[in-house]
């Protein structure tokens, strides 16, 4: 099940002159399959595919390590891209991943949700904000 929410609009209705700069999408998912999460590779090509999917361009390596200790250890990713950067948080413990794409250009957030769910299994909640 997709749960959208574009946040609070506090900001837009204080100020109707506020102009947001990017969109940021937070996609978490919940119920992973565990071995997605635990693999580097996995998770480096599930970058490669989204900033496809959603038509953007890498700017330099990915960057992706595992670090933590005990049941917070797992494997983060960053890449940045032409518009800003995607950010990814594999939790195999807990059978879970957040992602997070910010841009100045706008794009489908659903499908960014979409790629995520081909790559790791599980159910997506995807929170879209204006920044």
């Amino acid at each position: 099940m997709l749960t959208r929410s574009t946040g609070p609009s506090t900001m837009l209705e204080a100020d109707p002159a506020y102009m947001p700069w990017g969109m940021l999408a937070a996609i978490d998912l919940h119920g992973c399959e565990v071995a997605p999460l635990a693999d580097p590779d996995t998770i480096g090509a599930f970058v490669r595919a989204v900033i496809d999917a959603i038509g953007m361009r890498a700017h330099g390596p990915l960057r992706i390590e595992r670090f933590g200790d005990g049941c917070l250890e797992g494997w983060s990713a960053m890449q940045f891209i032409e518009t800003s950067s995607i950010t990814v948080h594999a939790d195999e413990v807990a059978r879970r991943c957040f992602v997070d794409v910010f841009s100045c250009r706008l794009f489908d957030a659903d499908l960014a949700a979409a790629v995520a769910v081909a790559h790791f299994g599980g159910s997506p909640t995807v929170r879209v904000l204006p920044r």
